[in-house]
């Protein structure tokens, strides 16, 4: 007899030789040809806008490294201005927040309790 595992029970459960030897996953019915590329689809359709294909967004990697190299008295996480200050701010109240919170509650359960 064949077993393969059930993917509902969990378990295994009794099978045909056909599907005992091809289990999920390794189906020779997959089709050969690559998938088509994610990242680099353009916006539009090539007929629909003409020659130029227009993508998602610019690169913008030499830009951020001219600015993340600059040599300046600011921190490279503080870099890009307001967002970062914000961002940086609101951690950093979010994590003594949360050590005050655990102070004030290792204090309350130390407490002997009233009868």
């Amino acid at each position: 007899m064949y077993y393969k595992f059930s993917g509902f029970t969990q378990r295994l459960t009794g099978a045909l030789p056909t599907s005992a030897y091809n289990p999920q996953g390794l189906r020779s019915n997959i089709p050969s040809e690559s998938p088509t590329i994610i990242f680099a689809t353009p916006t539009k359709l090539v007929s629909e806008s003409g020659a130029a294909v227009e993508y998602m967004g610019a690169n913008k990697v030499q830009d951020l490294q001219r600015l993340f190299q600059a040599s300046e008295e600011i921190p490279v996480h503080l870099k890009r201005g307001v967002p970062d200050r914000l961002l940086y701010r609101t951690t950093m109240a979010l994590t003594v927040g949360g050590a005050l919170y655990c102070l004030v509650a290792l204090y309350i359960a130390a407490q002997p309790r009233k009868k």
